[in-house]
């Protein structure tokens, strides 16, 4: 169906991306944050090099903001990682002209990928545009793919009475483990896993800091940094 619905070739594809820079602990305390750029460079790139169209939303129009976390070399597994981050983030030049996810119609697209960071923690999660969107997307039957702590932004799709969109779906998204091994566990508001399975997902955890892919029906996700190349080449995969 797919194939025939969407024809072949360039699509555009939306990236719904958080507006936060700071996630708010449990004690009050701003930690600054963003996306996560690993996850939005890799698959950026593998979607422009297979001759798609890259569309960034945010809330409110916001240029999204990048957490400088992720482009330290210990982030990157040294300081050439680190350098190849930079430039393919400079590369990414549609951050800086991001549309209104308000003004967003789904029909212009024939994808959706949001990447993570602990800026969808603070906004994407709550997010009710956000979050109708995403129930739209996974409705439409159109890919839908989200890494890392951007499966926080399931949690703001409802289905018409009250559930969660998405209860019922195999998926995956940063652990516990991760969270924990990451250090910001014990100051977390709440954790990602413990929200998506009271949200009635079937939460699939991967060992941490591993490639993991979880794809049911249209949803594809990953479960850390680690992941987003695997979901990049699902997505491509989809759209070819």
């Amino acid at each position: 169906m797919a194939g025939a619905a969407y024809g072949h070739g360039m699509s555009k594809i939306l990236f719904v991306m958080t507006g936060a820079a700071h996630w708010t602990l449990a004690d009050g305390t701003l930690h600054p944050t963003g996306f996560w750029a690993e996850e939005a460079v890799v698959p950026y790139a593998a979607l422009k090099e297979a001759g798609h169209e890259v569309v960034v939303a945010t809330p409110g129009g916001v240029v999204p903001p990048v957490d400088r976390g992720s482009l330290a070399p210990e982030a990157n597994g040294g300081q050439e990682g680190a350098d190849g981050v930079a430039a393919a983030l400079a590369a990414f030049h549609e951050l800086a002209a991001p549309v209104r996810l308000e003004d967003v119609d789904l029909d212009d697209y024939a994808a959706v990928f949001c990447p993570g960071g602990h800026g969808p923690m603070e906004d994407l999660a709550v997010d009710a545009v956000s979050g109708a969107l995403l129930a739209r997307a996974l409705e439409s039957g159109k890919p839908l793919a989200t890494v890392c702590h951007a499966t926080a932004a399931l949690l703001a799709a409802t289905a018409a009475d009250g559930t969660n969109a998405f209860a019922g779906y195999r998926l995956t998204g940063f652990t516990n483990a991760e969270e924990t091994g990451a250090g910001l566990a014990d100051k977390a508001p709440w954790l990602l896993q413990d929200r998506l399975v009271a949200a009635g997902a079937a939460f699939e955890e991967g060992e941490p800091w591993a490639p993991h892919v979880v794809v049911d029906r249209n949803l594809i996700t990953g479960q850390n940094p680690a992941s987003s190349g695997p979901v990049a080449a699902e997505l491509v995969r989809r759209l070819a």
